[in-house]
């Protein structure tokens, strides 16, 4: 059933589909990188990282990406997937780990390569020193800052959602919602627009309403997607973090009807999304083919989940 609504609500996306021509040459550099980082990769889990994906991910969101560049975002995407697994999985981190990677990972990306924290090292440092050294090396210091403060409030999430569930908390919808708009890593992924583009955007314009407003939409429209494929999964695990159990559990209702809530939800924020995206005001001649690459990037970011989930062997709905 879930995956007869996830096909039905790509159909009823009006974001064309992007992909790099680089994204399947970059996935086969990314498998090949990860055995050179030491990465204990045995042969079933090395075969299911190839299989998910990652560089086509991020080859859908960033289409316009060189090579190269594509080649740091797709090892970026791969790090923060590690850690979702590291913090969700069977053997999950504990909320102090959590917090301990939180804490050495902001000490790299704020300082550099040399910082040094006790509850970051081995393999998942050495492949986020390698992606971070070419954005850190272009952009600006104030794109590096609000890069580090996108991971810092997604690994912040991230220490929530651990605590909650070993609590056996499960949060209502409202709370939810806000919590997955950090547990997603969307906020990390949209900066990564203007390192792709190579057009850093002024801080202000960045955090204008009109734009902040897209942001969160475009985040809420991938994840709501992302909970839809994940759902009996996270049925078995997640402590109540999805947004059908919920809805199920805050309205009263079986499962498949608080499927068909989402759906329907999604619909009515997409086009919200669309409507808002085509009234974004003109920023001046300087500034307008930026915030343009901006927008469509967060277009790509809502796409680009909605036909990668459906391609990933991560999620069973794939093929």
């Amino acid at each position: 059933m879930t995956a007869a609504v996830l096909r039905a609500l790509r159909a009823d996306c009006p974001i064309p589909p992007r992909l790099s021509p680089h994204a399947d040459p970059v996935q086969e550099w990314l498998v090949g990188q990860l055995d050179r980082l030491g990465l204990p990769l045995d042969p079933a889990t090395r075969e299911r990282l190839a299989r998910a994906g990652f560089a086509r991910y991020a080859g859908r969101l960033y289409p316009d990406a060189t090579e190269p560049d594509l080649r740091a975002l797709a090892a970026l995407f791969t790090w923060f997937f590690l850690v979702d697994d590291a913090c969700e999985g069977p053997d999950r981190l504990a909320p102090t780990q959590i917090r301990a990677l939180r804490d050495g990972a902001l000490a790299l990306l704020r300082e550099g390569p040399r910082a040094r924290h006790p509850g970051f090292s081995g393999p998942l440092r050495r492949l986020l020193v390698q992606a971070w050294r070419e954005p850190r090396r272009r952009m600006p210091a104030r794109w590096r800052l609000r890069f580090a403060d996108a991971v810092a409030d997604h690994l912040d999430g991230a220490w929530r959602e651990a605590v909650a569930t070993v609590a056996g908390r499960p949060p209502g919808v409202a709370e939810y919602v806000q919590l997955r708009r950090a547990t997603s890593a969307a906020y990390v992924s949209y900066p990564l627009i203007e390192f792709a583009a190579r057009r850093p955007l002024p801080d202000a314009v960045y955090h204008h309403p009109a734009l902040r407003r897209l942001a969160d939409l475009a985040n809420d429209l991938l994840s709501w997607y992302n909970d839809l494929a994940s759902l009996e999964r996270d049925r078995a695990g997640a402590g109540g973090h999805n947004l059908v159990l919920a809805v199920a559990a805050e309205r009263g209702v079986p499962v498949p009807a608080a499927v068909d809530l989402v759906a329907a939800g999604w619909r009515a924020e997409m086009a919200r999304f669309m409507a808002l995206r085509a009234a974004v005001p003109s920023f001046g001649p300087a500034l307008d083919e930026a915030v343009a690459a901006h927008l469509d990037g967060l277009g790509n970011a809502v796409r680009g989940t909605v036909d990668w989930t459906l391609e990933s062997a991560r999620y069973p709905v794939a093929g």
